[in-house]
C-alpha cells in the first residue's frame, strides 16, 4: 500500500476542499487535467536562427523594437512573410507587422480580427485586439482564467468587447489568451505553476506595449487570471490591476504585491468563488481574498453582477466601474 507523507496528505486535502467548493458553486462536476505550460521561443524559431537572425529570447522588447526600427519596410515585410510564427509573437515588433504575420499563421481561424499573437502549440494561445492599440489614449488588457485557449475564446472576447463598448469604443481592449490556463478545477487551478509561467509572459507583453509606444494598460484579471496578475504585479507595466472573481493573488495584501499600479477587487455575492477557501498551504491555494476588507484593494461595486462570469455584463455597476478604471477616471 502506498504511504503518504503528512505534506502530501495535506496537499490532497487542500486540493479536495478547493475542488469541492468549486463543484458545489457550479452545481456540477468540473474535472481538471494537468497542463504543461507552453514556454520558450515562438514556433518557427529554428528556421529564424538558421537564417542568422537574432535570438528571440535574448532580445528584450525594447531591443526588438530597435531591431525592427533599423530595418527598411521591405525587409520587415520579408521577415514577416518568411518567419510569420516568430515575427507575429515578438513583443516589441511593430503592431501592424505582427497583425500581418499572424494573419498568415492563423489563416481563416480569426479572419478579419487583429491578432497580436498566435501560437498553435499545445491547446493554442491567441491575443486579439479591439480598437487602435497604437493610437488609443487608454489600453485595457483582459487576462482570463481557466479553460481559455485559442479554440475557446468566446467568453474572453465577450468580456473584452463589452468593456470596449462601455468606454464608448475609446479604449483599445486586448483579449489576452497568452498563457496556458488550467482545465477545469483540479491541482492546476489550485496551484501556481501555470500562473507563474503566465506571469512571465504577461510581464513581457506589457513591456512590449511600452516598447512600441502604446499606452500603459489597465489589467482586468478574471478568476485564475488574477493569480497570474498577482505574481506579475511587482514587475508588470500597468496603471491599474483589477482582480475580478479572484481565488487569491498569492499575496497577503495589496501592499505585498509591491506594485505602483492601483489595485482593485470585485466579487459579487452570487459568485461561487466565495465558497473557495482563501488559504495557501504546501503550494496549493492562493491566499487571502482580494475583495476582503483586510486586503487593502479598492472595492469595485458588483452587487448586481450574477455568478462567476457576470461582471462584464452590459448595464452592471461592475462593468460601468471597469470602464471608468480603463479610461483613467476612477481613483
Amino acid at each position: 500500500m502506498r504511504r503518504f507523507t503528512r505534506t502530501r496528505l495535506t496537499r490532497i486535502l487542500v486540493a479536495a476542499t478547493l475542488t469541492t467548493a468549486a463543484v458545489a458553486g457550479t452545481a456540477g462536476w468540473a474535472s481538471g487535467t494537468t497542463q504543461l505550460p507552453v514556454i520558450g521561443p515562438p514556433a518557427g524559431t529554428a528556421a529564424w536562427r538558421a537564417a542568422g537572425l537574432p535570438e528571440p529570447e535574448a532580445m528584450t522588447p525594447v531591443q526588438t523594437a530597435r531591431y525592427f526600427a533599423g530595418l527598411g519596410e521591405r525587409r520587415r515585410q520579408e521577415l514577416a512573410s518568411a518567419h510569420p510564427g516568430v515575427v507575429g509573437n515578438l513583443d516589441g515588433a511593430p503592431i501592424a507587422l505582427r497583425y500581418a504575420a499572424n494573419a498568415r499563421t492563423a489563416g481563416a481561424r480569426f479572419a478579419g480580427q487583429q491578432v497580436l499573437a498566435y501560437d498553435p502549440r499545445g491547446r493554442g494561445q491567441a491575443v486579439l485586439v479591439y480598437g487602435d492599440l497604437a493610437r488609443a489614449r487608454h489600453v485595457a488588457v483582459v487576462v482570463p482564467g481557466a479553460d481559455v485557449d485559442a479554440g475557446n475564446l468566446g467568453r474572453l472576447v465577450r468580456k473584452a468587447t463589452a468593456l470596449r463598448g462601455a468606454t464608448g469604443d475609446r479604449t483599445a481592449v486586448v483579449a489576452w489568451a497568452g498563457y496556458t490556463t488550467p482545465l477545469g478545477v483540479g491541482l492546476d487551478a489550485a496551484g501556481g505553476d501555470l500562473a507563474a509561467a503566465g506571469a512571465d509572459r504577461l510581464v513581457r507583453f506589457t513591456e512590449g506595449l511600452r516598447a512600441v509606444g502604446a499606452a500603459e494598460p489597465a489589467l482586468f484579471c478574471h478568476s485564475y487570471g488574477s493569480v497570474v496578475c498577482g505574481l506579475a504585479a511587482h514587475r508588470v507595466r500597468a496603471e491599474d490591476i483589477v482582480a475580478v472573481a479572484s481565488p487569491g493573488m498569492r499575496a497577503r495584501s495589496a501592499a505585498e504585491l509591491n506594485t505602483t499600479a492601483r489595485v482593485w477587487a470585485a466579487k459579487d455575492p452570487t459568485d461561487w468563488i466565495g465558497l473557495v477557501p482563501h488559504v495557501e498551504f504546501a503550494g496549493l491555494g492562493h491566499g487571502p481574498d482580494p475583495a476582503g476588507p483586510g486586503f487593502g484593494a479598492r472595492r469595485v461595486p458588483a452587487g448586481d453582477a450574477r455568478g462567476h462570469d457576470g461582471y462584464f455584463t452590459p448595464g452592471t455597476a461592475s462593468l460601468h466601474a471597469f470602464a471608468a478604471i480603463a479610461e483613467g477616471e476612477a481613483r
